[in-house]
């Protein structure tokens, strides 16, 4: 009975062995296949074919700032057959540019015989931060029309392709016609949000190993291990960090905070406390342990 117990533990161990690698493989392949399939940099158009002799503009999405209000973007418009002089590829007429739904006035003029650039286009956003990682935004209606003519009469709408740049965030543009604005939804990719919540497991697993230490070693399941202090303070330090490094940097007083960081805090300074006790328990004086023998050897 006992031979087949020792041959029933290891054939348990290898068993527990060999599926927590594969959970660990699965999960490693899982993770990649998320990444890839996250479309960082998707490109969206209008239903309306865009040709080579249309007048047309790419924005460019490249960065959003930290309070989410403002979507950065790089406007690149591209002049169609009948604004470039045939010879010298440059503007046969004055033009000018005008983008509704930016976070300053934008327009553009340019003179006949320029060459178009690059200029950056900051687009209004309207969200909210507090649903971390499960936030969404969208854009104001964005509307880039052409100016032509001697005084800037004949106004033209122009359509426009959008191009994600951002690295963790999908980007959907609405279907414009020829009437209706464009307007952009921003949210971020499953690989980033899957991210934030990986970190915030590890977050709670620190506090729970710390907290499991702590009440094994005062319910004397474990000797006391004076270095353990150490890692407690380690852990300590290990939050902050952790916290800064979830993607997008949530501000600070988020539901994240106030139901996750700050019990992990809670949690970690009471297994401390717990684990000081244990020290002040087990550790005595030298003085006081070598005086109790002879005290209780002495005559009555």
């Amino acid at each position: 009975m006992a031979a087949d117990n020792l041959h029933a533990k290891p054939s348990l161990m290898r068993v527990g062995t060999i599926g927590l690698i594969a959970v660990l493989v699965g999960a490693y392949v899982a993770a990649v296949a998320l990444y890839a399939s996250s479309d960082t940099a998707n490109r969206r158009q209008a239903e309306t074919p865009i040709t080579s002799d249309q007048t047309s503009v790419t924005l460019y999405v490249d960065d959003v700032q930290t309070n989410y209000t403002v979507l950065n973007a790089n406007l690149v418009f591209s002049p169609g057959s009948d604004l470039l002089d045939p010879k010298t590829q440059h503007l046969n007429q004055n033009l000018g540019l005008r983008v509704r739904s930016v976070a300053t006035p934008t327009r553009r003029t340019y003179t006949k015989g320029m060459l178009p650039g690059t200029f950056p286009v900051p687009l209004t956003l309207a969200g909210d931060i507090n649903d971390w990682p499960f936030d969404r935004y969208r854009s104001g209606p964005i509307e880039i029309e052409l100016m032509r003519g001697e005084n800037e009469t004949t106004v033209q709408r122009v359509p426009v392709t959008f191009v994600n740049h951002l690295s963790g965030w999908e980007i959907n543009t609405t279907n414009a016609d020829g009437y209706r604005p464009y307007r952009l939804s921003l949210r971020r990719s499953l690989s980033a949000a899957a991210f934030g919540v990986v970190i915030l497991g590890v977050l709670a697993a620190i506090a729970g190993l710390g907290l499991f230490v702590a009440v094994q070693t005062l319910r004397n399941r474990r000797k006391f291990q004076p270095p353990m202090t150490t890692w407690y303070a380690a852990m300590l330090f290990a939050v902050v960090p952790l916290r800064t490094a979830l993607p997008g940097s949530p501000p600070f007083g988020g539901w994240i905070d106030i139901t996750i960081v700050l019990w992990v805090l809670v949690v970690l300074v009471i297994s401390m406390l717990i684990y000081i006790a244990c020290w002040w328990r087990d550790l005595r004086p030298e003085a006081e342990s070598s005086a109790s023998p002879a005290e209780s050897s002495a005559p009555s």
